[in-house]
């Protein structure tokens, strides 16, 4: 299998032109701001013309990658079941549930790896295609890694279980095999097609011997005469001891097993059995465990830790998980053979197999392209309890260290963010602050995200964020003029303040159009209405129009005075209330007693005695005509009343 490219993409500034003008940069939550700089290269006095140009270099460009998604939300809810579940997780079976937690993390990345490969087959677009590419060979070196890290840190593996698990997680990964055995096995004549003993050698490399052994008996029956040699060599494969899980035998009588199996195989090489057929007696020293035979399999085998394993099945089966750091370190140089230095992706396996887990997240952290893979490998870690010597390289939690990045850059799309809340959840440290200080950055662009934006905020009892979030979208409905949304948000954020300039403006609306806007708004405030002085005047007014329309004249009279007398209506609406009087006081039913009557000249003369607009009623007609239509009414009223309540004290 070719080595995944892990090299991270230069990032490169469209537009900007450095040989021209310096850059400098600034840090934003989730991006970088680069902007030119007035000065040019130091010394050239060029007078190139000024520029004004900023760039955004994004910080996690894989959070926009669509094909991507699946794996943020998927492992979204992994990550959340395994912190639920945390309590849960005890004696035997915690082992077993977290080996499963980390077997569907490598699912979700496997499923996403073929989702991006089937993209990259059907576009037809070669950028695209490169693209998709670079994102498979990342996705694979995930996987390879994190398939690593399962077997030697999550399960840890002991000595002999420790191979298999090693064998399974080569054969995973290497997958040419496959297509040489389908090509092989499809063609008229097996064991003559050129690729026969390819794939023979392949199956034996990767302890595969039932597979290897169904090949040559195609070969023995097609060569009856050296049927003798086939049948030894296919009993040493039957007999070769191998570890097994189910398996009450313990590493002794492995080891007793293997090394009698050993001797004889190195009988029947050393007695010529197979001189005859060259690959037969390649087979035979790969069984004995021969490095040199091994290696000249190298093309077969493509990576160094491919070669690591099968050396270990033919040397060393009992392996124990702190002596494969020795034989790492040797099968790299031995493989690589001073030719080439090794790749990035080469040194976080060996440091895995050093078991220097801080080394595999840091070198993870460096090459890998996105924060997905080191937030999710190192909560896992930390679940299994095998990170607390790791956390003074952060300065605090390395675990937490590493969500906040990764939910820090889920923030700046426009709708994962929503994943990042429960990453922030769960960073005991500052996950609170972080969350607070990005939440406030969303962009509140329609009703029902900052709707969604201020449930998370209620639910976490953020209540500066709540305010901010309510006046923002207070502020936005006056200036779109939807009285009755800035009015529903001022109530929410308890801003009396703005509650108070929203109700003008309702009143405002009133005076000018006759009518109330947004009546069930009005109609249903309850306590709210006790937010200020004037939304209370604003809910009682409107409950006056109310009575007056049911005919429930004497309640609307008391509630009309009312508001009059407890001076909470604006002085500018007073005539507008004296006004509402009018049609009470013309009712043929008194409506007003003597002293309601008493009460409201004596707001009519305040109101133009005590004005400082008195000349203003003076010189405008209708201001007048109504100060007189009032008197007037006021006083047929008065006199009604009294002749009404001396009627009754006489009878």
């Amino acid at each position: 299998m070719d080595e995944p490219d892990t090299e991270p993409p230069l990032v490169v500034v469209p537009g900007a032109d450095p040989s021209v003008r310096q850059l400098c940069f600034a840090w934003g939550p989730a991006e970088v701001l680069v902007c030119e700089t007035l000065f040019g290269r130091a010394g050239t006095g060029d007078g190139a013309p000024s520029s004004s140009r900023v760039f955004v270099v994004r910080r996690d460009q894989d959070i926009y990658i669509q094909t991507l998604r699946k794996l943020f939300n998927e492992s979204h809810g992994i990550f959340m079941g395994l912190q639920r579940s945390e309590e849960e997780l005890a004696g035997k079976s915690r082992k077993a549930q977290l080996v499963q937690v980390s077997k569907n993390y490598r699912s979700v990345i496997r499923a996403c790896m073929e989702d991006m490969h089937q993209a990259a087959v059907s576009t037809r677009d070669p950028a695209l295609q490169g693209q998709y590419s670079t994102q498979v060979s990342i996705l694979s070196a995930m996987e390879l890694i994190w398939n690593l890290c399962e077997i030697l840190f999550v399960e840890a593996a002991t000595a002999g279980p420790l191979l298999l698990r090693l064998l399974d997680w080569v054969r995973l990964h290497v997958c040419d095999v496959d297509s040489m055995v389908r090509e092989v096995l499809s063609s008229e004549s097996p064991s003559k097609h050129k690729l026969f003993w390819n794939v023979v050698d392949v199956f034996v490399l990767q302890g595969r011997m039932d597979e290897a052994r169904h090949l040559l008996s195609k070969e023995a029956n097609a060569n009856p005469t050296s049927m003798n040699m086939y049948k030894i060599l296919d009993d040493l494969m039957k007999k070769m001891p191998v570890p097994s899980l189910g398996n009450t035998q313990t590493l002794t009588e492995l080891e007793l097993k293997w090394q009698h199996w050993h001797e004889e195989c190195q009988r029947y090489l050393q007695d010529g059995t197979f001189a005859s057929n060259p690959h037969m007696e390649s087979i035979c020293k790969i069984l004995l465990g021969d490095e040199d035979a091994i290696l000249e399999k190298k093309e077969l085998m493509t990576t160094w830790y491919h070669f690591l394993v099968t050396r270990l099945l033919y040397s060393h089966p009992t392996v124990k998980p702190m002596e494969l750091r020795f034989y790492a370190q040797s099968s790299m140089d031995l493989f690589l053979g001073g030719e080439s230095s090794p790749e990035p992706l080469d040194m976080i396996l060996m440091a895995a197999f050093e078991f220097e887990m801080h080394q595999v997240i840091k070198e993870c952290s460096i090459v890998l392209s996105n924060w997905w893979f080191v937030a999710h490998l190192t909560d896992l870690l930390d679940h299994c309890k095998l990170l607390q010597s790791h956390n003074l390289y952060f300065g605090s939690n390395m675990r937490e260290f590493l969500l906040l990045e990764y939910a820090s850059g889920l923030f700046s799309h426009h709708s994962l963010w929503q994943l990042g809340v429960d990453y922030f959840d769960h960073c005991p440290e500052y996950g609170r602050v972080y969350l607070e200080l990005h939440i406030e950055r969303i962009p509140l662009s329609t009703e029902q995200k900052a709707l969604k934006v201020l449930r998370i905020c209620e639910q976490r009892q953020m209540h500066e964020q709540v305010r901010s979030i309510c006046k923002i979208m207070a502020m936005k409905a006056l200036r779109n003029n939807r009285l009755g949304s800035a009015l529903s948000w001022s109530i929410r954020a308890k801003d009396a303040a703005f509650a108070t300039l929203i109700s003008d403006r309702f009143l405002k609306d009133y005076c000018e159009k006759g009518c109330f806007s947004d009546l069930d708004l009005i109609d249903n405030l309850g306590p709210s209405m006790l937010l200020s002085d004037r939304l209370t005047f604003l809910g009682k007014y409107r409950e006056f129009h109310r009575l007056y329309g049911e005919k429930r004249f004497p309640e609307a009279a008391r509630l009309l005075l009312t508001l009059m007398t407890a001076h909470i209506a604006p002085c500018s609406f007073w005539m507008t209330l004296l006004t509402d009087a009018l049609p009470l006081l013309e009712q043929k039913e008194v409506i007003f007693s003597a002293e309601q009557t008493y009460e409201l000249m004596r707001c009519l003369e305040d109101l133009t005695a005590g004005n400082p607009d008195k000349q203003k009623f003076q010189d405008d007609d209708v201001e007048t005509t109504k100060v007189e239509m009032l008197r007037l009414a006021l006083a047929r009223n008065l006199a009604r009343v009294i002749v009404k309540e001396g009627t009754v004290e006489g009878s």
